[in-house]
Formats: C-alpha cells, structure tokens, sequence
C-alpha cells in the first residue's frame, strides 16, 4: 500500500515507530561503538541514500543553497551527536521528552500567544520532573538532552528556510553529508577501530535509515496533507511513542514520577503549535 493510501495518523506513527525503533538500535550498539560513532554512520548513512536515490549530484547548486545545506545538516548532527550523549545515559523516553523543549520554546517565542507561554510553562515543568527523577548521577544526560533540545530549535528555524527552497529533498542529503564531514573527528576514529565487525557497522547504517530517511519522508507525506496543529498534535504522540519503544526493545519500566513528567511534555505539545517543519531526532 503506498503512503498516500494511508490517512495521516496511522502513516505518522509508521515513521514514529521507525524513528524511536533505529534510537533502540543505537543504544543497543553503545557497547560496541561510541555515541560519536553511531551519529557519524547514522547521518553519513541517511545521505548516502538519499544523495544516490536522488542523484543530488545532477542538481544545479547556488553557494547560497549550498551554505543553507550545510549550516542545516550540520545543525542537524550536532542535534543527533547530543540525543546519542543524552540516550547513554537516559531511558529513551525521557531523553524524547526533555529535548521537546527545543521545539516548544521555538513555538512560544513565535506565536506569543497565552497559549504558547502556558505550553512552555507545563514542558518546563515536566522537565524539571524528569531532571528530578533522574538526580544528580545523570545530571550531564539532562544537560546533554536539553543542548539536543536547543540544536533541534535551530534545526527547526534553518530546516523551514531549506523545505521552501527548490532542492529541499536534495537539500537534506547534502545537507546530512556536510554534518557528517563536521563530526568525522569525533566519530571516523571510533567507527575505525570496528572495521572488523561488520554487524555494528551494518547496525549503525541501519540507524540512518530508520531514524532519518523514513521519518523525513513520512513527515514531509503527513505535512502537505494536515494543517500545522493537526501536525502538532501528531507530535505529542512522540514521547510517548519512545516511552513504549524504550520498554518494549529496551526494557525500560518508567515510574509513574517519569510518566507524570513525560505527560507534562505530551501536554504541553498538544497545547502549543510546533513549527510544521520539525522533525525528529
């Protein structure tokens, strides 16, 4: 059945399942490999694909489009490198719900509405639930989940500007190859020392497939079919979506402090209007 035979709904939590399904994967592999690893296999996998599926290298190129391409992918494996820093060290639904805030404060200082401060206010709330839950043993998982959070912002800002331009698809591969390029020192070295393990470095491409080409496009499917709150309200479905892939592949019970946390978060993307162009990390 091809994707436009699907309603909106269960097509979005295809890619959602697959985004969350490829973080499982990763953190299964952080034994073998490195956070900097899996991110640089992860988004130098995703552009391969999509840069060959595309033939991006047939495109007409400005530099502006060029420097756009790059700053976003860059952007976007720098959000991938701290959410991989964040998931070592935290279960992967609270690592979700805590990088939200990105999106949300790009959200409240958009619209500026009563609606949108009261969004923020109940995603700071249910942070300040989780960082409390966790204690201070995983105070640099928090830290390293909200600098995810602030990436993603940023990510959300510069990826509205490439989904306008004329190459947006080829855009994104290019893109992720220039953040691959901007992460080779943190990850080639480790990525080197399991040349002799083809399974990890099989799982950590795996990982660009499931967490970056499948969701890009499902969103980019769901987001000319649904108005920007619909959208957003699709969204609040995300943490919980990882909070049951965390239990199901990982095998982590959340209490019922995280879960409070965690709805706060659902609740608060609900309430306010996510940017219609942001996708996951």
């Amino acid at each position: 059945m091809r994707s436009r035979e699907l309603s909106p709904e269960p097509l979005f939590m295809i890619g959602a399942v697959s985004q969350y399904l490829g973080a499982a994967v990763a953190a299964l592999l952080f034994d073998q490999l490195s956070p900097a690893g899996v991110t640089w296999l992860r988004v130098l996998g995703a552009a391969s694909v999509i840069i060959v599926l595309r033939r991006s290298w047939r495109r007409r190129w400005m530099p502006r489009e060029l420097g756009l391409a790059a700053t976003f992918g860059v952007s976007l494996a720098a959000m991938n490198f701290c959410f991989y820093l964040a998931l070592e060290r935290l279960p992967l639904g609270n690592t979700v719900a805590i990088e939200f805030i990105g999106p949300v404060v790009v959200a409240a200082i958009g619209t500026r509405t009563l609606r949108s401060a009261s969004a923020l206010a109940l995603a700071v709330c249910g942070v300040l639930v989780l960082a409390g839950v966790e204690g201070s043993g995983t105070a640099a998982g928090i830290g390293f989940a909200l600098l995810a959070g602030a990436f993603w912002a940023g990510y959300i800002l510069l990826g509205h500007r490439v989904a306008h331009s004329p190459n947006s698809h080829d855009a994104l591969g290019v893109g992720m190859l220039a953040g691959a390029v901007a992460i080779t020192p943190f990850g080639a070295s480790a990525v080197g020392a399991s040349l002799d393990k083809p399974i990890v470095l099989a799982l950590g491409l795996l990982t660009g497939l499931l967490s970056n080409v499948i969701p890009y496009r499902i969103d980019q499917s769901v987001m000319r079919r649904v108005d920007p709150h619909r959208f957003a309200l699709l969204q609040a479905l995300l943490p919980a979506t990882a909070v049951v892939v965390g239990l199901v592949a990982l095998a982590e019970v959340p209490t019922v402090l995280e879960i409070l946390g965690i709805a706060l978060v659902i609740a608060a993307i609900a309430v306010g209007k996510p940017a219609p162009s942001s996708t996951r990390s």
